[in-house]
C-alpha cells in the first residue's frame, strides 16, 4: 500500500513539475534568440518597434448588426426665444447635439447592450438667467422605420462657468429585449432629442438657425473671415 502511495505522490509531483520546467524551456529559448539576434531557421529578428500587422480583437463578434442610431432633425436643437421672435437680442439658452458614437454587444439570445457617447454643444444668450441650466433629452427606441417601443427622458445639467458655451459628453447604455435569437439588431432604430416645446420643434424644421453662442455681444465674439 506504501509503495502505491509512494508511485502516486511521484506521479503528481511530476505533473506539477512538467509545466514549470516547460515554461522554463520556452522562456531559454527565447532568451537563446533574442541575445543571438535571429530566429530558429537562422533569419534575423523583426525590429521590436514594428506595429502588429493584426490588432487584437476587442471581444467576440455579435450575433448581428447594431440598431441604427441617430438624431432626429426636429429635436437636433435647442434654442430658447424670448416672445417667440426670432432675433439675436432676444435668444436665451441655445443647444446642438453634435454628433452620437455607439456600439453594441448581444450573443446567442441576449439582450441587445447599447453603449452611446453623445456630444452636447451648449450655449447661452443675452436673455439667459444665469449660469447654470439643466437641459433635458430623451433616447427613444423604435422598430425600424415603424412604432416607438420604448422613450426615456434624461436630465442634462450644465454650468457654464462664466462662459458663454460649455461642451458636454454624455454617456448613456441602454438594454434593448430581443424576441428571440432571429432578432437582430437591425431590426431596431434608436433616435435622439432634446425635450423641445412645439415652437421649438417648428423652428428647427424652419431650417432657421442660432450658434450655441447666440446673443454674445458683438465686439466679443471673433470676426468672420
Amino acid at each position: 500500500m506504501r509503495r502505491v502511495l509512494s508511485a502516486l505522490a511521484a506521479v503528481s509531483i511530476a505533473a506539477a513539475v512538467l509545466p514549470v520546467a516547460a515554461e522554463a524551456q520556452t522562456s531559454q529559448r527565447q532568451r537563446d534568440r533574442g541575445s543571438s539576434g535571429q530566429q530558429a531557421d537562422g533569419s534575423e529578428n523583426a525590429p521590436s518597434s514594428r506595429a502588429p500587422r493584426i490588432a487584437p480583437l476587442r471581444r467576440r463578434a455579435n450575433a448581428g448588426p447594431c440598431p441604427f442610431v441617430k438624431v432626429l432633425y426636429d429635436a437636433a436643437r435647442y434654442v430658447e426665444l424670448e416672445g417667440g421672435r426670432a432675433a439675436v437680442s432676444n435668444v436665451g439658452y441655445t443647444g446642438e447635439i453634435e454628433g452620437v458614437s455607439a456600439d453594441c454587444e448581444y450573443r446567442e439570445a441576449d439582450p441587445i447592450r447599447l453603449d452611446m457617447d453623445i456630444l452636447f454643444e451648449l450655449g447661452r444668450g443675452e436673455k439667459a438667467a444665469g449660469d447654470q441650466k439643466t437641459y433635458r433629452y430623451w433616447v427613444a427606441v423604435t422598430e425600424r422605420n415603424n412604432a416607438i417601443l420604448a422613450k426615456e427622458y434624461f436630465d442634462l445639467p450644465v454650468d457654464f462657468d462664466g462662459q458663454r458655451t460649455a461642451s458636454v459628453h454624455e454617456q448613456r447604455t441602454i438594454v434593448i429585449p430581443r424576441a428571440g435569437i432571429d432578432t437582430s439588431g437591425g431590426n431596431f432604430e434608436v433616435l435622439i432629442g432634446f425635450d423641445v416645446t412645439p415652437e421649438m420643434a417648428e423652428f428647427n424644421r424652419s431650417g432657421s438657425r442660432f450658434r450655441v453662442n447666440a446673443g454674445v455681444p458683438a465686439q466679443a465674439s471673433a470676426p468672420n473671415q
